[in-house]
């Protein structure tokens, strides 16, 4: 039988307010959400979960931390880390965290970026520094790598690690619009690689 709230050591309790926090940003959207509303599922005072964010601002921000900023530091940490030749990393670790994201938490905070993000500049901002210009950079890093170890010719991609993040991004927008007709994400994915792969290596003009 899991321990009650209140029963539970004091540290254990910004994660339990942020998992409850993301669940009612993905039901409500940021704005209709209410600090309450979080409270509640949190099992904790609204004082209580003042005491740890202090606005709702400071609440979402965590739960970026929380839930996408970890899967971006471990993503820059096996590139910066990796022995592999950039086309393999691409392929192999770069492939599998891309292929993750459709269906994950990170998904969530991506429709609620594109629905209600340009109301909130400041949020919109904060997601971009800590998470979307990170991981370009560490996409760049790597296609640069590939460029130095003669695997890869340089060109337009080096400029556009965009063009690493559009399946990922199409496919977060077009499964919550069009679930039941949505094509297979990995493929997509996958598809999208081999094109970029191709490209770089001088296999397409």
């Amino acid at each position: 039988m899991p321990e009650p709230r209140f029963r539970r050591r004091k540290e254990d309790r910004p994660q339990e307010i942020t998992e409850a926090a993301l669940t009612a940003f993905a039901e409500k959207g940021y704005a209709a959400t209410r600090v309450d509303d979080v409270a509640k599922r949190a099992g904790v005072s609204k004082g209580l979960l003042y005491l740890y964010f202090k606005t709702k601002e400071d609440l979402f921000k965590a739960v970026i931390r929380s839930f996408v900023v970890p899967r971006i530091d471990a993503l820059t940490t096996i590139i910066d880390n990796s022995e592999m030749s950039a086309e393999e990393f691409l392929r192999g670790p770069f492939f599998e965290f891309a292929r993750t994201l459709p269906g994950s938490h990170i998904s969530i905070l991506i429709r609620l970026m594109i629905a209600e993000g340009p109301k909130h500049p400041d949020l919109l901002q904060f997601y971009w520094d800590n998470v979307v210009s990170r991981g370009l950079g560490a996409i760049s890093e790597l296609l640069e790598r590939g460029v130095q170890q003669g695997e890869f010719r340089r060109s337009a991609v080096n400029e556009l690690p965009h063009l690493f993040a559009m399946p990922v991004l199409f496919s977060v927008v077009f499964r919550s619009l069009f679930e039941k007709q949505c094509p297979d994400t990995d493929k997509l994915i996958g598809a999208q690689l081999d094109l970029l792969i191709a490209h770089m290596k001088g296999d397409v003009a």
